[in-house]
């Protein structure tokens, strides 16, 4: 049986939105890439044309999707979506930037940032819940066909990555997902 290193996963992040961009809280709301995330879903592209993907899966969320058909015209592929794949639902934090947060409930954005799995947002999903169904995606896709790719959002990065073993303070990519980046499972 392959071992997971031998089963690679890669993640990318959608390109930007007008939110990433404002530095608004985006879950489940659904902007579509602005010019710049265009640009970067292209440079994405360009950057795994030389990947050997086998399949391509993406949010059905429309900045992610939006990002896996730009590479999926380049990469020849078509894109599955996946529900399970969604940004985190961030309830009552929706459309609100990280600075009112911080002020009306600093505690918490620290509570979400430090990745607490009992952390849940205010009117919405918990890290926990998060984590449960990506994982569950992500280890069906790995068990189906590899190398896949896999557009989603920065969030899903980042639970996958700690799923794996590796906390936000161990490693300075799961600080920062950066909006077209690539990551490997």
């Amino acid at each position: 049986m392959p071992t997971a290193d031998e089963r690679p996963l890669l993640l990318a992040r959608h390109g930007e939105t007008a939110d990433n961009a404002a530095r608004r809280f985006q879950g489940s709301r659904n902007p579509p890439l602005n010019p710049r995330g265009r640009e970067q879903a292209a440079a994405l592209a360009r950057m795994l044309r030389a990947e050997p993907i086998a399949a391509l899966w993406a949010s059905p969320l429309l900045r992610a999707a939006e990002t896996a058909e730009i590479v999926a015209e380049v990469i020849g592929l078509p894109v599955q979506l996946d529900d399970r794949l969604r940004e985190i639902d961030v309830g009552d934090w929706t459309g609100r930037s990280y600075a009112e947060i911080f002020l009306e409930a600093p505690g918490e954005l620290e509570r979400w940032a430090a990745g607490d799995l009992e952390f849940r947002f205010p009117g919405g999903e918990s890290l926990a819940e998060q984590t449960d169904r990506v994982v569950e995606a992500l280890e069906e896709i790995r068990a189906a066909v590899v190398p896949a790719l896999v557009v989603c959002h920065g969030g899903v990065i980042r639970v996958a990555q700690r799923a794996l073993g590796r906390g936000v303070g161990e490693d300075a990519e799961l600080a920062q997902v950066g909006n077209g980046t690539v990551h490997r499972l």
